[in-house]
């Protein structure tokens, strides 16, 4: 199983890709971080960040993502700068996987090390030995990723628990199944991207007219031409296997 864990945030959106194989061994395929440049708007930002987890989602195919859940209590401006990134992260993910699950910065925590309030330093050598890589992965924000992926490595024994439309999280009622139009719509679109062997939700025309009729919206309005930067730190084992050109 392929695992993409991601950290996001609007300068940097950290992503690690694992792949777990039937004996839960574990292994690093790639980590990175996708940048975007202060000197832009915000709405050029997203969509940096759009295409580039787009790309990266489209190379490696995973499986299912794995995010981490926002939470901040001093600085509201940052925090708002950060949901809207994580916004266009969950798009995105739900538009190209549709296995998304969510995990709290100390569920992560505990899930490596056993201890909810474990720091930083802590979350980085744990994930180094279970990676078994070389040294620590940098930067932060890619060694977080690796993290939350680990972290969804470990749960994903207890199923639909933490997948996202899941809200209530409570024992026996796990799976919920489609409870709007948009939800039945991304699942009609998953069975059809199966059969054509794609990773898109909307497959067909008629998959984009059912959302308009469903939702309502009538179009899309771009933001402008706009470039992004993908930085790869890969893995010691994969690195002579994936090129730079991969992800422009």
């Amino acid at each position: 199983m392929t695992i993409l864990g991601i950290d996001p945030g609007l300068a940097t959106l950290g992503y690690g890709v694992i792949e777990k194989d039937a004996r839960g061994q574990m292994r690093a395929v790639d980590y990175g971080v996708v940048v975007t440049p202060k000197n832009e708007g915000l709405p050029v930002r997203l969509a940096m960040l759009e295409e580039g987890l787009r790309q990266i989602i489209e190379k490696f195919q995973p499986d299912e993502i794995s995010m981490e859940e926002l939470f901040f209590s001093k600085n509201i401006t940052t925090g708002i700068a950060v949901a809207h990134a994580r916004g266009v992260a969950l798009l995105t993910c739900v538009k190209h996987c549709g296995k998304l699950y969510e995990y709290t910065p100390m569920q992560i925590k505990q899930a490596l090390t056993g201890y909810g309030k474990a720091d930083k330093k802590q979350i980085q050598s744990v994930v180094t030995t279970l990676l078994r890589l070389k040294e620590v992965p940098k930067p932060d924000d890619a060694a977080d990723a690796l993290a939350i992926a680990l972290c969804h490595a470990q749960a994903a024994r207890f199923g639909e628990l933490f997948a996202v439309g899941n809200m209530t999280r409570t024992k026996g009622n796990n799976t919920l199944p489609p409870t709007n139009a948009y939800q039945e719509l991304m699942a009609a679109g998953a069975k059809a991207s199966k059969r054509k062997n794609a990773r898109g939700g909307f497959s067909s025309a008629g998959a984009a007219a059912a959302l308009q009729n469903a939702t309502g919206l009538t179009g899309v309005t771009g933001v402008g031409r706009a470039s992004f930067a993908v930085a790869s730190a890969v893995a010691p084992k994969m690195k002579k296997e994936t090129k730079k050109k991969d992800l422009e």
